[in-house]
């Protein structure tokens, strides 16, 4: 992890560079797709979901959730990526719903950059440094 100091055009910038954010989207994929068949299924892509840390309070520490509660909220997201309702998630799919979100981090976040804790192998932390790779060339 890495402190980090985003604002929401890092990201916005990140996700228009299509061929960054693509080869991102592809390695992510490619790295959760466990069994290499081209398709993320909910065991696959639940990792994944766990790492987005939705029950995380203050500082790392995570609130004792009800495991019923828990998967209710890990299914849901995995419906918002299954957006052909298939019981899989493709490339195409996993790619579009990462680039929404993402764009609605940027769109949450306006225009003042803020200070944040980012994970090394994160999409935030490769649009902070797609974009300091710019002011160093």
């Amino acid at each position: 992890m890495s402190v980090e100091l985003l604002d929401s055009a890092t990201i916005v910038n990140f996700v228009e560079d299509e061929e960054a954010f693509n080869v991102s989207i592809r390695d992510r994929f490619n790295h959760l797709d466990i069994d290499q068949d081209g398709l993320l299924s909910y065991a696959e892509l639940l990792k994944e979901l766990q790492s987005l840390r939705v029950f995380e309070t203050h500082f790392g520490i995570d609130v004792k959730t009800d495991p019923e509660e828990l998967a209710h909220v890990y299914d849901s997201l995995f419906l918002q990526f299954d957006h052909d309702s298939n019981g899989t998630v493709d490339l195409e799919e996993f790619k579009a719903e990462i680039k929404d979100m993402m764009l609605a981090m940027a769109n949450g976040m306006g225009f003042l950059p803020l200070q944040m804790v980012l994970e090394e192998d994160g999409f935030l932390k490769k649009a902070v440094d797609r974009e300091s790779t710019k002011f160093d060339a």
